[in-house]
Order: C-alpha cells, then structure tokens, then sequence
C-alpha cells in the first residue's frame, strides 16, 4: 500500500520524510520531518531561524489554507534608516545593494526568525507525531554529519556579483560560522566531504527536550539576544515573544477550467494567478514548447506581473494590494491585447545588475489520504550570523526591503517584505491535481508558471514539468537556460528582444512538484537541484 509520496532538493531530507509516511505518519507529518533535515543539510537554503509559506489542503478534514511565516523587520527598524546609503537596486528586483551591505550581511540584517515556530505548530494543529521525534534524523546529521553535495558545494562558492557579498564572505563574519564552515586549513569543505555540526545537535535536543518555546521565549532565545545586544543586532525578546504564523484562506484563481490556489500577499501567488490569467488569452501549445513566439509571449506576461508587482504588492498589512484589480480576467484581456499588439513592457531598475541569491528551498508531499503539502522555506540571504554555541545561521531578509520610503516593500517595524515563494496546488475536477513549487530568490514565480504550463497546456508528467529548459524574464533581458536552442535564441534577438545566455543547463528556479493522474501520483524533482521524488 502507497503511504505517501515527496519530493524536495535534498535526498537526506527525502528519506527522513518517506521514513515518517513509513511510521505511519501524515503529510504534515513528513514535510516537517523533510523541513528539519532540510536546515541541517542545507543550511544556507533554510534552517530554524528562516520563514516560509505552507500551503495545506487537508482532504481528511475538509480544511484548506495557508500557514504563512514570513520573517518580519524587528521593532528597532526605522523607514529612513538606509535611505542614504542606496547604491544600486538588483535588476532583478531582489533587493538593494547599500553601502557597507549592512542589508545583506551581519546583524543588521536579519529579520524575525519565524520558521521553528511554524513548523510546530502544523504538528500540533495538523500531524500526528510531535516535533521532538520527527527532530532525531536531523540531530543525526548535525552530530555524525553529512556529505556535501554537488549544489551545496556550488551555492557556497558562486559569486553573485555587482557588488553582492560571497557566501564565503558571510560565512567569515561570526566565529561560529568560522568554526562549522572552514577546515583548519582555512578552505570550505568539498563535495564528498563531510560537515559535522555538533552545536546546532545541541540547540536541537534543547528544543527537543524543552519544546519550541525555549527558542521564543526561554533560554535559546535569551541567548540570541544577548548576542544581538553585543553585535549591533536589532532582534529584541518582545519581537521572539510575538512570533506566531498566520492562518488565511488560499488565493484562488482559474486557469483553462482548472482551479489553482496559491498563497496570498506578501507572498508570489498574485504575480503566478495574474500571468496565467494573460496567458489563457494565447494558444500555447500551438506555438510550440519554448518557440520563440512562446518565450516571447510567456515573457511579457512575466514583465507586467513583475511591473505590478514592483508597484503594488506587500505586507497587506501596511499596504493596500490591489487583488481585485491585478487578478481580474478583463485586466488580463488588456494585457493580452497589448502583447499581441507587440508592444514590449518596460521594467524599471534603478541601475545595476545584481542577481538575485536563491537561499531558499521547497518540499511538495501527498499521503494516501489524500492531504497535500506544498512548503516553501528559506534564509531569504544568509545573515552570515551564527549565535557561537548554537550552531544555526539566521535569515537575511531585511536584504530584500526597499530602503527609500514610500514605497509598496519600504521598511517599517513588524513588516514582512515581498517574497516570491508561491507554493501552488492546481485542482482538477475538485481534486488536487498538481502540488508545485520552487526556491529560487525572484525566479520562483517563473519557475511555478512554466512548470503549471508544462502539465496543463502540454501535458507533461511531473518530471518533465520541472525538467524541461525554463527561461526567466525579470528585467528588460531575457535570461535563458543553456538547453534553449541557439536558433531561437537568435529569433528572439531579430524581434528585438535583449538576451542573456547562463552556463547552467538547469536553471530559474528548483520547481519540485507532484501530479496526479487517474488516482496515481507521480513525482518530479528539479535536476538543477540533488534531490529526488520518493513514494513509499
């Protein structure tokens, strides 16, 4: 009998999160048993200290939301307090780059850690195991270690350029991280090698023993701000204490007869929900995957949705986001229409060409009862920041907050910033038909879109979906995979489009997602990424 089945970057994780479906364990059950595995073997991509968004559909209970926790600027946080120091913006939108980094790297950059909480109370709310036994795998890999991986290795090494801060460079900047992440000769580890980390083994049976409150609220949390006292952080014990993840129904739209929902502002929903309702106006398939009419098109509905975006999507909270308007089928008649005019979008930048950092992960699982999971988490940027002793690097998402004032992603005290995570679930005749998302910094959306046009318009299985080339268009220039033909490459540049061509053969997001198909699912996940699919 087929228990459950997940998908997620990192086989370590994979496996912890078969092993729970294995014990009898739910969805829920195995995505946080993937999640916790997934901060000690990825450490940069998430941990304990990061935010997320969780997309629940809970057939057994008739129950469908989201459980979004999104890190939020500390209470010290004031609108004006980098607007001078503006260099340049990511022409990716991702962020700001300022003088002296302060957003991206160090204390000044960090954001509430809301993850571990989150994680804790889907279990309550929702598993069927607690949190103390799905955490013994990943005190296993933090004591004993783990091998590093192909794209654990890459992301520790890539340099982001244009002013970005290296990852190795981050890792410098405490003497925590010094000690987990430098052999005694001063290099990183390399793939094969092994990573042990026997501090954060620690914190974790802490938290085992004592429960996630001793890391809001009692002694882990008293030692983060002590740390944040001594270091210039802005992470106060009220801003811990206040830590709690926010339930809201999905966001809903409709694609070619098929029901999507997907996570509501701050998060990415809204941008996927508003290409797709574009893109229903064209005949894709007739094009042909990746044609140059394809790409062409697909990228102005990308460009719209990111001017949108840009204009108008935060924190609800402090800003209101226009949904009515963004995700009306009339608006996107009127977008079609001046696509098919041949009319090019322009996205404003304020210079540079910073890309975006893809410290984010993802976990899409189903169990034989019919729950879904679709979870996306993330460091956003690592701080850098290791607490000495505790062994885990916080978020560093205050990177992603447009310093001028004013504007939809400008500071304030408690907000959370725009992220594109958009954990999605496409429904098919009242049932769940395709369980998606993806990491990858600002590439997220995009990823999500091509993966559902690859499964609805042309009728891919799930590792197809998630396999085939992608391209990513956030800026003026489109970014192609090296796996799109040459030929249409040069189409593309004689209809006076401005490309960029990456090395990488995959690329623009790791979408990991799971369809279903007359009552068997079937799993895919990115090969850009390590990990796999497992059903058991």
């Amino acid at each position: 009998m087929t228990h459950g089945i997940i998908s997620a970057p990192q086989p370590e994780a994979v496996e912890a999160g078969a092993l729970a479906f294995k014990a009898g364990g739910n969805a829920i059950d195995a995505a946080i048993a993937c999640a916790l595995v997934q901060t000690a073997v990825d450490p940069q991509m998430c941990g304990i200290a990061g935010f997320g968004s969780m997309h629940l559909y809970l057939a057994e209970r008739n129950q469908h939301l989201l459980l979004d926790f999104h890190g939020r600027a500390p209470k010290a946080v004031t609108p004006d307090m980098w607007d001078g120091l503006i260099e340049h913006e990511a022409e990716d939108g991702f962020g700001f780059i300022l003088k002296g980094r302060v957003n991206e790297v160090g204390y000044g950059s960090i954001t509430t850690p809301m993850s571990l909480r989150a994680y804790d109370e889907a279990l309550k709310r929702f598993g069927t195991k607690d949190i103390a036994e799905l955490l013994a795998p990943a005190i296993d890999y933090c004591e004993n270690g783990f091998m590093v991986r192909p794209h654990v290795a890459y992301f520790w090494n890539v340099q982001e350029g244009a002013g970005r801060v290296s990852q190795i460079e981050k890792f410098r900047c405490t003497d925590g991280g010094r000690k987990i992440y430098f052999k005694d000769d001063g290099e990183l580890r390399k793939p094969g090698e092994i990573l042990r980390n026997p501090d954060m083994a620690e914190t974790y049976r802490r938290i085992a023993a004592n429960g996630v409150d001793d890391f809001y609220t009692g002694s882990i949390a008293k030692d983060i701000v002590a740390d944040m006292e001594a270091s210039g952080g802005m992470i106060s014990l009220a801003d811990l204490a206040e830590v709690q993840p926010e339930e809201s129904a999905p966001l809903w739209g409709e694609y070619r007869g098929l029901k999507v929902a997907t996570n509501p502002p701050p998060g990415g929903g809204v941008m996927v929900l508003e290409m797709l309702n574009i893109l229903e106006n064209f005949d894709l398939k007739s094009m042909g995957h990746n044609s140059a009419e394809y790409i062409a098109t697909v990228s102005e509905a990308m460009k719209i949705a990111t001017v949108d975006k840009d204009n108008h999507v935060g924190d609800p909270k402090f800003v209101d986001v226009p949904l009515g308007h963004l995700l009306d089928k009339d608006y996107a008649r009127e977008m079609a229409a001046r696509i098919k005019s041949g009319e090019k979008t322009h996205v404003p930048r304020l210079g540079g060409e910073a890309q975006e950092s893809k410290d984010t992960t993802h976990i899409s699982a189903v169990d034989e009862f019919g729950n879904c999971v679709s979870m996306t988490h993330s460091l956003g940027m690592p701080s850098g920041v290791v607490t000495d002793g505790l062994g885990f690097m916080y978020n560093g998402c205050m990177g992603v907050f447009d310093p001028r004032p004013g504007n939809a992603d400008s500071l304030a005290p408690g907000k959370s910033r725009f992220t594109a995570m958009a954990p999605s679930i496409i429904f098919r005749d009242e049932k769940p038909f395709f369980v998606v998302g993806a990491p990858g910094g600002t590439f997220i959306t995009m990823g999500v879109l091509q993966a559902i046009l690859n499964a609805v318009d042309f009728g891919m299985d799930a590792q197809q979906a998630v396999s085939a080339a992608r391209f990513c268009t956030t800026s003026d220039t489109i970014d192609i995979a090296n796996r799109i033909p040459r030929f249409v490459e040069a189409e593309l540049k004689d209809m006076g489009y401005p490309l960029r061509r990456t090395y990488l053969s995959y690329h623009f997001a790791g979408v990991h997602a799971i369809r279903s198909v007359d009552g068997r699912w079937d799993g895919g996940a990115d090969p850009g990424r390590d990990g796999m699919a497992m059903e058991v």
